[in-house]
Parts: C-alpha cells; sequence; structure tokens
C-alpha cells in the first residue's frame, strides 16, 4: 500500500497545481491553497497534501480530482482552468463534502501516452519524475487511468468526482469505473449531459478527444442504451441516426422541460431497470445548459438546458440507482463568453457550482457497497 501511495504523489501534485501559473490565475490558486492548508508556503502544501493521500484508504467522502488539461479540445481552449476555478466556486459555496487529492500532473502539449513515441516518454519521464527509467505515464489521460487504479487499490468503493478539463477527460475516468466496478459485479450505466452526441469515432484521425469520448466509451458499457444523453442540439445528424446506428439512448434539448420532466424520467427509469442497470456515472459537460447560464465554455449552445432541470433529472435517477462517480467539464473561465448576459466567468461558475453541489450530494447519499 505505501507504493501505491509512493505512485500517487508523483502521478498526482496539490490542488489548483495541475496548470502552472505565473500571474494569470495565481491569486485563486494561493486563494484556495491558504483556506484548504492554511498556509501558501510550497513546501508546507506539498506536505500537507502528500499525508491527506493516507485517508483515501478508508475515506467514506467523496474524493475530488482534478484534470486541467484541454489539449483534447479543438474550438475555443480554456478548460484547462476549470478544476481551479470550480474549487474557488465550491469554496465560496461553502461546500466541503469531498477529500481533495489533487490534480493530474499534466504537459499540456500531450494528451496520451499512446500518441507517443519511446524517446519523447523518456524524456518527458525525467521532465516529470527526475528519471527517465520510471515506469509511469507521462500523458494527462494515460496518468488519469493510472490515479483511478491506484485509487480503487486502495479503496474499492471510493467515488470520485472529476473536475475537468476538456471533455477528453472524461475518457479514463469512465473507463476506469466501468473497468473496475464490473469487477465489483455492478452494471453501470452513463448519464451524460451536453450539446453534443460527442459520438464521433474520429476527429482528425485521433480517436481520444472531446467529439469522440461519448464513442469511446461505449464498448464497455453492457449494452449501449446504457449510454443516455441528456441536452443534445448541435448536431448534423438528427437523433434517429444516432439511436438507429449506435443503439444509444438520446433525448434531445427541445423534448426535455419541466412540463415533460416527470415523463422523461419513467421512460429513462424503465429502460434502464430493462438493461438491469444497477449503478449510474455522471458525466457533465457545461455546455448542455443553455449559453444564458454557461457561456465561459469552449462551444456555448443557445436552446439548452435550465440547471435546475438539469438537478432535478440527477436527482430523479438518483432515487432509483445510486451514483458511484462523476465529472464535470468544458468550463473553461478565460473565455469571456457571450456579450449582453450575465457576466462571465461568474455566471457559469455558479451554474457549475450549482450542479457539482448536486453531484456531491448524490454521491455522498448514494453507496455502491450494496
Amino acid at each position: 500500500m505505501k507504493e501505491i501511495k509512493n505512485s500517487l504523489t508523483k502521478l498526482l501534485c496539490p490542488p489548483g497545481n495541475g496548470v502552472f501559473t505565473v500571474h494569470t490565475g495565481r491569486d485563486k490558486k494561493l486563494s484556495y491553497q491558504k483556506e484548504l492548508f492554511q498556509t501558501t508556503d510550497e513546501k508546507q502544501i506539498e506536505t500537507k497534501w502528500s499525508a491527506s493521500l493516507k485517508k483515501i484508504k478508508s475515506e467514506p467522502k467523496t474524493l475530488l480530482l482534478g484534470i486541467c488539461s484541454d489539449t483534447g479540445g479543438g474550438i475555443l481552449r480554456g478548460a484547462n482552468w476549470g478544476p481551479l476555478f470550480i474549487r474557488k466556486k465550491l469554496q465560496e459555496l461553502g461546500l466541503k463534502n469531498f477529500l481533495d487529492i489533487g490534480d493530474v500532473r499534466v504537459i499540456p502539449h500531450l494528451l496520451h501516452d499512446k500518441y507517443l513515441n519511446t524517446k519523447t516518454i523518456n524524456e518527458c519521464r525525467l521532465a516529470l519524475y527526475g528519471k527517465s527509467s520510471v515506469k509511469l505515464p507521462v500523458s494527462p489521460l494515460s496518468i488519469a487511468e493510472s490515479v483511478y487504479e491506484n485509487v480503487f487499490k486502495q479503496n474499492p468503493h471510493a467515488k470520485i468526482f472529476m473536475l475537468g478539463g476538456d471533455h477528453s477527460v472524461s475518457y479514463p475516468a469512465v473507463k476506469s469505473v466501468l473497468k473496475h466496478h464490473k469487477k465489483l459485479k455492478h452494471n453501470v450505466a452513463i448519464i451524460h449531459f451536453d450539446a453534443h452526441t460527442d459520438l464521433l469515432e474520429k476527429r482528425l484521425g485521433i480517436d481520444i478527444c472531446f467529439g469522440s469520448c461519448a464513442y469511446q466509451i461505449i464498448p464497455f458499457l453492457k449494452s449501449p442504451t446504457q449510454l443516455i444523453q441528456l441536452g443534445i442540439r448541435a448536431s448534423r445528424l438528427p437523433r434517429e441516426h444516432w439511436e438507429k446506428k449506435l443503439k444509444v439512448t438520446q433525448f434531445w434539448a427541445k423534448d426535455l422541460s419541466y412540463e415533460t420532466l416527470n415523463a422523461t424520467l419513467e421512460t429513462m427509469i424503465s429502460s434502464l431497470k430493462k438493461t438491469k442497470t444497477t449503478h449510474l456515472y455522471l458525466s457533465f459537460d457545461i455546455d448542455a445548459l443553455d449559453s444564458t447560464y454557461a457561456s465561459a465554455t469552449g462551444t456555448p449552445e443557445k436552446n439548452g438546458l435550465a440547471p435546475d432541470l438539469c438537478a432535478r433529472l440527477i436527482r430523479g435517477l438518483g432515487e432509483h440507482f445510486p451514483y458511484i462517480g462523476a465529472d464535470l467539464v468544458e468550463v473553461a473561465p478565460m473565455v469571456k463568453g457571450e456579450k449582453n448576459v450575465n457576466p462571465e466567468p461568474d455566471n457559469t461558475l455558479l451554474s457549475a457550482g450549482m450542479i457539482s453541489k448536486v453531484i456531491l450530494e448524490e454521491l455522498e447519499k448514494n453507496s455502491c457497497q450494496s
């Protein structure tokens, strides 16, 4: 177990340190770290953070993890700042029902180790870990998979709430959770809020990115119908195409409202029961929300969902199936957002904070140990 903890201290860094900061955003990082560790001294922060990782083994609270990577994006960048700014918003809202285990170490030019040659991997190992001979991954998505594996070895029932990052960071999170819970004999479905389907097989030849993350997860599900997508509205192809071709389940934004809420929940619950689903994983792309509520993101879209409606859908499903993990992605606080709407990024961060509160409550409420 000591070896596992040592690996985590190499793969992770203190919360807020996932993005290298000189000036921009540094005040937010220091403010968060001062509240969390009662100091801004880097050595003291490192020592206290490292000691906190010992709690993973028996921690009943949800674990908070940041993946500050936007290399898998492609429209407007800036989601790498999401974890830091969302953390600050959680702090402002007084949310403390989690253990913050830090950020995945990020070399911002990299995505996944499978895209790198041996020479590059060795040089990056030297930069990250001080030795090229250390057999550890170097790309954020590859490191994330190792982090999840290490956490589950210490605590098989750990629940991780991951903050991204562009939506590609959901791939290692969801994949890791599905593989682990399969060993626990759990049948997990994915609840995916998004304006976009993310169902491309590849984007410009790359198979793991913000436009393909949902497609790449389907093979790990017991049934494709267990990928349930809500809020879709920006697709060049109709709902019928995706459901017929890939057998996924979709509820487009135009069909979701307070009037249809109960009927939508009944349909989803019935579908999940047919596949004998036992647990849920929630992946929430902030652009599922209407751009009035969230325009500080890489691809804001009009005619989306309201935060309260999303909260009701999340809670409604949680009454029937426990959540065993979640992520919230694509908050890009440096993006100014749309003109003539509420001030940004404050409006998007407030929406992200509200959704995060609901997610944390659901993860805390439900236990996957049954």
